[in-house]
């Protein structure tokens, strides 16, 4: 028996568009009522320069374009970029030691004002990264980054590695 054959038009080729890992990241939900956090982010490492471009490049189209990015550089390295090239624009990086948590990343855009996510440790293991994604994106919660990361520190049914 053969096989009927069909003509197929010719498909250009699937190209990749990046070999980057997709981006870990949980929010609440859109609407929800103000909270103290807007979700978690969980980089792959403590590269800022590295790792911002993807984290912004997503949230430009969910909340406008982010032009500033804060941290405190207590989890961070002594060397971050000030300045990071995103989809075609640049986004200012800065810091606070004692005006902003250590786990929390604050973000400003045009339209839309501020936000303010988890930074889970990178080596963070699994199941508590998924606690902690789900637990700052809850508009219910009232803890802020390091609330939250010394919560999961400290239940028996959430084990956490130092950061």
């Amino acid at each position: 028996m053969t096989a009927p054959v069909v003509p197929v038009a010719p498909v250009a080729p699937v190209v990749p568009v990046s070999s980057a890992p997709a981006l870990r990241m949980s929010l609440a939900p859109l609407g929800s009522s103000p909270a103290l956090l807007d979700g978690a982010w969980w980089p792959r490492s403590r590269d800022l320069g590295a790792e911002l471009p993807s984290l912004v490049a997503v949230l430009d189209s969910l909340w406008g374009r982010i032009t500033r990015v804060t941290v405190n550089p207590t989890h961070w390295p002594a060397a971050f970029p000030r300045k990071v090239p995103v989809a075609g624009h640049v986004v200012k990086v800065g810091w606070f030691l004692d005006e902003q948590d250590p786990h929390q990343l604050l973000l400003l855009s045009y339209r839309t004002s501020r936000w303010d996510l988890l930074v889970v440790p990178p080596e963070t293991d699994p199941a508590t990264a998924a606690w902690l994604m789900t637990a700052a994106s809850d508009p219910s919660r009232t803890s802020t980054g390091s609330e939250l990361v010394a919560e999961a520190a400290n239940t028996p049914s959430v084990v956490t590695t130092p950061s």
